[in-house]
């Protein structure tokens, strides 16, 4: 077997490159996500990660995707307006090739479908999660996370990375009316219909919410990695965007809902 290289990036997860392939380790959901990965694959979707069964030591089996992705501090190349509507677009891209997924029986999800179940959500669709060429979102990876649920659920997060929607307040972080703008930017090159835009940023609130929750509980039941994410207060990082998403929603609401194009677009 070729020489493994640590990739980084891997989140709560010991990842490894060997030759052209990605090894991870397994959880009861691998299986779901396996036949969700053959779904695209079989649909022409290009924009994720082949899987190849599991390898002598349990771990899974992976295409490596060659790009770079983008982690915080987010550079320049992963801010930009470009950037911004190719994830959009990429992301459409996935959620459409989703449909006619026929869920295994017995399928198991690392998170509970959520109702309505209108695609198979990433479940953490952001910049460390996607691979970006010459400074673009080419395909997302790391699908442990998937889950059935709708539209707007996978959306209002990612857009909550990849605009960022972040607290003023933070360094780096955008004003208010700019994380406006590229939020409409986001939501049009996703081609979001009228009553998920409506619903986006209390959405986005709901979804940070069950990752505080879900980072407490897995904490609490003596997972390392959510620890050191509690102790390093990624959680009150969360519950300060949350904050701020309720002092902010109406300015991001009408941004997002307005019929009038702005005259600088």
């Amino acid at each position: 077997m070729a020489d493994e290289e640590v990739l980084a990036g891997g989140g709560v997860n010991h990842v490894v490159r060997v030759g052209a392939t990605v090894r991870r380790p397994t959880g009861p959901w691998t299986p779901a996500v396996h036949a969700l990965l053959g779904h695209l694959a079989a649909r022409g979707f290009t924009g994720a990660p082949r899987s190849h069964g599991v390898d002598g030591q349990g771990r899974e089996i992976l295409d490596f995707v060659p790009g770079r992705t983008a982690d915080y501090p987010l550079p320049g190349w992963a801010r930009s307006d470009g950037a911004l509507v190719a994830a959009g677009e990429l992301l459409r891209r996935y959620h459409d090739a989703t449909a006619g997924f026929a869920v295994p029986a017995g399928a198991v999800w690392y998170f509970p479908p959520v109702s309505p179940a209108e695609v198979i959500c990433h479940g953490d669709v952001a910049t460390y999660n996607c691979v970006f060429r010459e400074g673009l979102p080419v395909a997302f990876i790391d699908f442990d996370t998937a889950h059935p649920g709708p539209r707007v659920w996978d959306v209002s997060y990612a857009a909550y990375r990849f605009v960022p929607l972040g607290d003023p307040r933070h360094a780096d972080a955008l004003p208010v009316e700019e994380q406006a703008r590229r939020l409409r930017l986001f939501a049009d090159a996703y081609a979001l219909g009228d009553d998920d835009r409506g619903a986006l940023v209390e959405t986005a609130r709901a979804r940070l919410e069950h990752l505080v929750r879900h980072m407490h509980e897995r904490a609490a039941a003596g997972d390392e990695a959510f620890a050191g994410h509690v102790a390093r207060g990624d959680d009150v990082l969360y519950e300060c965007d949350i904050a701020h998403l309720t002092r902010h929603e109406a300015v991001l609401r009408r941004e997002l809902t307005c019929r009038s194009p702005r005259s600088d677009r």
